[in-house]
């Protein structure tokens, strides 16, 4: 069965400053005990948790709360974290559009490299390749580099493959939440089955409602920490409450 255990889980992002700014220069002006002006804002902090099979996690919090980020932790997207991080099961990540695509690669290229990434044999990668294409619609574009892929594509042609792999652990952030309404119908529907197919399903959204609909289990989660984990009822009303 599917797991995943995360110890003592920080990060932190390096500010977009440079030291040789002119702000920067007029800063070390004024310290005093010229020490260095610290250069990093931590965007997780200290955070353990587990999540088992069966969970369905909903993730909650205002914008920067570290949702996000916490999901290309969870997906190795990000590696430069410290703590202990253990994943049980093949996960199959649906973050922001085109991440882990390769830009210079066309469609069909970055199918089987994603593929690969995930844990798959190319084999498998082979046998889904037609249903991914037939699925998000791009048989005309699949074998054109991806950055000249629209957002409605990048979208559509992500979401086709991780609901082609049958993932253990599915991990989505706001992945419906642009494209085109027929294709985003069709998705929904599609979605529905790879929730329950899953053994872990933890989903980041600014939408309540299919927060509720879906999970059995809500982390709220403010400023890089989790204030409270637990009942979807509790923890949503403790959101809207503030």
């Amino acid at each position: 069965m599917s797991h995943i255990k995360m110890k003592n889980i920080s990060m932190n992002f390096k500010n977009h400053e440079s030291s040789t700014s002119l702000k920067a220069y007029f800063a070390d002006l004024f310290n005093s005990n010229n020490s260095p002006i610290d250069n990093e804002r931590q965007v997780i902090k200290n955070i353990s948790l587990e999540i088992n099979s069966g969970d369905r996690v909903g993730i909650i919090g205002r914008n920067g709360a570290g949702k996000s980020t916490l999901l290309k932790i969870l997906s190795r997207v990000y590696e430069n974290f410290t703590g202990d991080l253990e994943v049980d099961g093949k996960i199959a990540p649906l973050l922001e559009l085109g991440t882990g695509f390769h830009p210079e690669f066309t469609g069909r290229e970055n199918i089987h490299l994603n593929g690969v990434i995930i844990g798959y044999e190319n084999s498998d990668l082979e046998k889904i390749e037609e249903e991914v294409i037939n699925f998000s619609e791009l048989q005309e574009y699949i074998d054109t580099p991806v950055k000249y892929y629209s957002t409605g594509m990048y979208m559509r042609l992500a979401f086709s493959l991780a609901t082609a792999l049958k993932p253990d652990i599915l991990i989505l952030d706001e992945i419906l939440a642009g494209g085109d309404a027929k294709f985003i119908d069709k998705a929904s529907k599609r979605l529905e089955n790879v929730i329950d197919d899953a053994n872990i399903v933890i989903l980041v959204s600014h939408n309540i409602d299919h927060i509720k609909s879906i999970c059995n289990r809500v982390i709220y989660m403010d400023n890089g920490i989790i204030l409270n984990d637990g009942d979807p009822e509790k923890i949503i009303n403790q959101y809207l409450s503030k």
